[in-house]
């Protein structure tokens, strides 16, 4: 995301900025179930088929955000 848009260059478009903050707050969640699904070893086990579920909906929605940028990209490069 960083390589797309500088700090110094926000997108213009709304569609844009929420498809950049879907894709970046679902890799920060992804992120974090992976980390659940490694826990410290004094802690309790976690539910692996819940910690599954949301890292597949981590994926899911890093995919639709990616989808969303490159049609909106597409779009914009055709006009």
């Amino acid at each position: 995301v960083q390589l797309l848009f500088s700090p110094s260059q926000k997108p213009k478009s709304e569609l844009v900025r929420t498809s950049l903050r879907l894709l970046t707050s679902s890799a920060y969640r992804l992120q974090s179930e992976c980390r659940k699904a490694l826990p410290a070893e004094p802690s309790p086990a976690p539910d692996i088929q819940l910690v599954t579920q949301q890292v597949i909906q981590c994926a899911y929605d890093i995919a639709k955000a990616a989808k969303q940028l490159v049609t909106i990209t597409t779009k914009e490069n055709n006009n």
